[in-house]
């Protein structure tokens, strides 16, 4: 067995001054004879030649090297001891050599070998002085300082060695630990969570089970790899294959809602929903400029702009942005189309934005394209709720998954002639302004391991099966409706048309608060939701109730009637405290 060291040398006086740039970098023990790989034969030349003119003078001085050798038979690990480099053997001095091998103790502790034919031998080091200090040992035998020095030695390189495999060990074990082992108390809490979802009814309407390959994606080796930058324009090294990843990615993000590559690009580094918006308005507009989406009371996103009656701004986009946003009638909870192009009229913002987080009801998306183009507005869709009933076919489409879809290529022609023909605007300008908006404006690395999961997503959500379970997911939802309609509960915009319902419950005299507590209690997790009325406040008067993740779990439109049931007694429960 052999093993690599890296060489030193000492030189302890001045007339070798050269010597050191000649000695080789490293070297290999075989069958405990010290033999010497990967010399340069100008080099070995250089070393004769000076130790044949110099021997007179330099006698004692000494040339270092280290080197492994097993002095114990009880050792594991070779021991590094310094040895010194003295001259040319002439082949009668190498046959002298061999025939008084053991005649004396200087010979004993020499080497002899060859380097490119050369005969050498090599010593231990030893003190100047050893022979002038010599002690008499308990059985009348001698013993020099060198010999005690040399032995110190050993034991100093033998202690190295061992820390330094001790260190090593320490370093490669720590990492290599699991999550029970490394933090019991972050498994325990784990463990509990992994209980409450399996035992519990999960009807929070943005929660679902992922699947098996999802997850094994989100905890991959990925998540070691850090980047900044789109693909082929990276700003650190080693991602060959994180850019294989992301452009797939993209490709089945554009296929998945039937897109045209050439008409449509996609940036998958969002970290959220929240972060896509942001940097769609970051990339677009200048601090200050106007955005206009659907009040948060009524069912909008405060991602999309939200003051609070007080006054207090509570998303980034109201803090950096001009925002002013169109409501639901008050007398249906639906989305007044009319009364939302007046308020755009006179509000003219840059960005218009359609789409929410807890609206039960399609949108009217080419309504919407006409109401921007009136004013001058971009039109932005933030469907991160309903993208997969959208890629289903299930809603009405256009687009958001986590992800940031633009228009690309020429603007379409609007009375016969294109925007800005000629002067060079008349192409969609969105792609470098959003890619620079997500990094680096507003993120540094994107997370590999989400991409990757992203697009096992992708690739699942263009199979049938995929599609036959978003339409179990609406049927099921349209059955949990039909459940508490049947006991007189009311339901904002009074049903659904995708996975999502809301409940107002104002006329049992409780808050969205007090009846999430109850329920949770229950092991029914829904989540409180403002109920816009007459007077504009923000009261979470409402749960919003979802129904994919049950879904997932095999529920059925007879689960969801049973579900019904449920939420209603502990409507009851909740009243009656």
């Amino acid at each position: 067995m052999s093993r690599f060291i890296p060489l030193s040398t000492t030189i302890t006086k001045p007339q070798l001054p050269n010597l050191q740039s000649h000695l080789p970098t490293s070297f290999q023990i075989f069958d405990q004879r010290y033999t010497i790989f990967n010399l340069f034969q100008t080099s070995i030349q250089s070393i004769i030649n000076m130790s044949r003119t110099s021997r007179s003078n330099v006698s004692n001085d000494s040339i270092c090297f280290q080197t492994v050798h097993s002095i114990s038979r009880h050792l594991n690990s070779p021991v590094v001891i310094p040895l010194q480099l003295m001259d040319l053997q002439t082949p009668t001095e190498t046959n002298e050599n061999n025939n008084n091998i053991g005649s004396n103790e200087e010979e004993d502790e020499e080497e002899n070998f060859r380097i490119l034919g050369h005969p050498m031998h090599l010593k231990r080091q030893r003190d100047d002085n050893n022979n002038s200090n010599a002690t008499t040992n308990s059985n009348g035998g001698t013993t020099t300082e060198s010999t005690c020095s040399s032995t110190s030695s050993k034991r100093r390189h033998i202690d190295q060695v061992t820390s330094l495999e001790s260190r090593r060990q320490a370093v490669r074990s720590w990492g290599n630990q699991s999550i029970q082992s490394a933090d019991p108390d972050i498994f325990e809490m784990l463990e509990k969570e992994k209980q409450r979802q399996y035992k519990g009814i999960e009807l929070i309407a943005s929660e679902n089970y992922v699947s098996k390959a999802v997850m094994e994606a989100l905890g991959s080796h990925l998540t070691n790899k850090y980047f900044e930058g789109m693909p082929g324009g990276r700003y650190y090294t080693g991602n060959k294959h994180i850019d294989e990843i992301e452009s797939l990615c993209c490709q089945r993000a554009l296929a998945a809602f039937e897109l045209d590559s050439n008409s449509w690009g996609v940036n998958v580094q969002p970290y959220s929903c929240t972060s896509a918006n942001f940097a769609v308005y970051t990339g677009l507009l200048s601090p200050g400029d106007r955005i206009m989406g659907l009040d948060t009371p009524s069912g909008g996103h405060t991602s999309h702009g939200y003051y609070t009656p007080n006054g207090k701004k509570v998303s980034g986009a109201s803090i950096f942005f001009e925002s002013f946003l169109y409501k639901v009638d008050p007398k249906t909870s639906v989305v007044d189309y009319e009364k939302v192009e007046e308020r755009v009229m006179d509000f003219h913002p840059k960005i218009l934005v359609c789409g929410g987080s807890a609206y039960p009801r399609d949108w009217d998306y080419a309504k919407f394209r006409q109401i921007a183009d009136k004013c001058g507005a971009v039109l932005m869709c933030d469907m991160a709720q309903i993208s997969g009933l959208i890629a289903a076919k299930e809603c009405a489409s256009p687009f958001e998954f986590w992800i940031i879809f633009y228009r690309k290529g020429y603007k379409p022609t609007k009375r016969g002639m294109l925007l800005n023909q000629g002067d060079g605007s008349d192409k969609y300008d969105f792609e470098e302004k959003i890619n620079f908006a997500v990094c680096s404006a507003l993120q540094g690395g994107p997370h590999n391991n989400h991409i990757a999961a992203l697009a096992i997503a992708l690739k699942q959500l263009a199979t049938p099966e995929y599609k036959a379970y978003m339409q179990q997911v609406k049927k099921n939802a349209q059955a949990l409706a039909s459940a508490l309609l049947r006991r007189n509960c009311k339901l904002v915009t009074g049903g659904t048309d995708n996975h999502m319902l809301l409940w107002d419950l104002r006329n049992f005299g409780l808050s969205g608060k007090n009846f999430e507590k109850v329920c949770e209690m229950c092991h029914i997790t829904v989540n409180k939701i403002p109920i816009f009325d007459d007077h504009g406040t923000m009261v979470p008067g409402g749960v919003r109730i979802g129904t994919p993740a049950m879904t997932s779990r095999g529920c059925l439109e007879s689960d969801f009637e049973t579900m019904g049931g449920f939420l209603f007694r502990a409507a009851l429960i909740a009243r009656s405290i």
